[in-house]
């Protein structure tokens, strides 16, 4: 029996663009272990590692981190991954990190989610919380009963400053400037597979068809019902 080579994935896309949803669906359908720079941030600056605090006066000043201290991050952690599939999300960000990422190891694929900005901005925008319960209402697909009050409470929601439009148009300028030079790069490899679309529901059967090339399903409902 040829045991397939282990898969080397990355997944990219701009903020509000589904990663996290698609994420979660690649590890339910194909076992895949899930890295993300984002959580392994928050992880490291919870437990006040050496790289967390680090990373921490970094953020606190409003600046990014640089690369070599994520890369080392990243590095570090898919060492312990060598025996499994793997999907990296959120690393590489830049060029330099794409690079360093190379030398350590071979990557097969680059799933990209190619959603127009102005969706992205409509998606984010809408997103109003009930802070005190966590409860998210979106304006367009789940809206309170009330307009700006919590239907549970009756108190007033609020919209994150992450959600707020002058903010996301700042992110999505600087994943803009950021990471598609990194597009560039795994294009240029032939390695990059833009999955386009609006609405994450009719996005995934296509990256589903696409995984299954090159994976076994091994959910319940195996590819009867994608979701």
């Amino acid at each position: 029996m040829v045991v397939p080579p282990l898969l080397r994935a990355v997944i990219m896309g701009p903020p509000g663009s589904g990663k996290g949803t698609v994420s979660a669906r690649i590890i339910k359908h194909f076992g895949v272990k899930h890295l993300s720079s984002g959580d392994l941030l928050r992880d490291n600056m919870q437990k006040k590692t050496e790289v967390g605090i680090l990373a921490k006066s970094y953020i606190d000043q409003g600046q990014l981190i640089p690369d070599d201290i994520m890369t080392q991050l990243m590095l570090n952690e898919i060492k312990h991954l060598y025996q499994y599939n793997w999907l990296l999300d959120g690393f590489p960000r830049t060029v330099a990190q794409a690079e360093a990422l190379d030398k350590a190891c071979h990557i097969d694929t680059v799933i990209d989610l190619d959603v127009p900005f102005e969706t992205i901005k409509c998606r984010l925008t809408a997103r109003w919380i009930h802070p005190a319960s966590g409860r998210v209402y979106n304006l367009e697909f789940s809206p309170p009963k009330v307009q700006g009050i919590d239907d549970i409470t009756g108190e007033p929601l609020v919209q994150r400053d992450d959600d707020k439009p002058e903010t996301v148009s700042k992110r999505l300028q600087a994943y803009d400037a950021q990471t598609k030079p990194v597009l560039e790069y795994y294009r240029k490899k032939g390695l990059l597979k833009s999955f386009s679309g609006t609405e994450t529901n009719k996005i995934w059967p296509h990256i589903y068809a696409f995984l299954q090339t090159k994976l076994p399903d091994i959910s319940q409902k195996g590819a009867a019902n994608p979701s």
